[in-house]
C-alpha cells in the first residue's frame, strides 16, 4: 500500500472506522521500552499524509512522544454489516485495518479550523449533556507525520486488496 497514490482510500476508511467505533489507536513506546496503546477518538487525516488529534486526556502518549516520537495508528472498521457481508462472501470489498506509521510533533495550540473540524464530527451529539463535558474546550493539537501505510492482512479474505 503506497502512502501518498492510496491516500484518499486511507483517509476513507478511517472515515469509516471512526463511523463504527467511535476511535483510532495508537502505539508508542514508554520510557522503559514497552509498547503502549492510546484509544483517540478526535484524529483526523488532512489531504497530505499528515493529520492532527486533539490531546486533551492522553497521558502516557505525550510521555512517549517526549523520548521517541514515532508511532502507529490502528483503523479498524468494526461496522457488524461490514464484517457479515465479508463473512458471507469470504472475501473483504475494502480493507477491514489500516495501520499508518509515522511521527508526533510537538503539542501546539488548535487552530480555528480545527476546532471547527472537532465540531463538526462531534455535532450529531451536541444536544448531549456527555458532549460538551468530553469535547468542550478542547485547546490543544499534537500533528502526526505519516511515512508508510500498511493493510491489515486476513488471508485469503485480504489478499486481493
Amino acid at each position: 500500500m503506497d502512502i501518498k497514490t492510496d491516500w484518499n482510500a486511507i483517509r476513507k476508511h478511517f472515515n469509516l472506522s471512526f463511523r463504527s467505533n467511535f476511535h483510532v489507536s495508537i502505539a508508542s513506546v514508554d520510557k522503559n521500552n514497552n509498547p503502549t496503546v492510546t484509544p483517540i477518538g478526535s484524529l483526523f487525516l488532512n489531504d497530505n499524509q499528515t493529520g492532527f488529534y486533539f490531546e486533551k486526556y492522553p497521558k502516557k502518549l505525550p510521555q512517549s512522544a517526549e523520548l521517541n516520537p514515532n508511532v502507529c495508528v490502528l483503523a479498524i472498521n468494526s461496522s457488524t454489516f461490514f464484517w457479515i457481508k465479508s463473512l458471507f462472501s469470504q472475501k473483504f470489498r475494502r480493507y477491514p485495518g489500516i495501520k499508518l506509521y509515522g511521527h508526533l510533533s510537538a503539542k501546539r495550540n488548535a487552530t480555528e479550523h480545527e476546532i471547527k473540524r472537532l465540531q463538526r464530527r462531534m455535532k450529531a451529539t451536541n444536544v448531549l449533556k456527555g458532549n460538551t463535558y468530553l469535547w468542550g474546550n478542547m485547546q490543544y493539537v499534537r500533528d502526526i507525520s505519516f511515512t508508510k501505510a500498511e493493510k491489515v492482512n486476513l488471508g485469503e479474505m485480504t489478499d486481493h486488496l
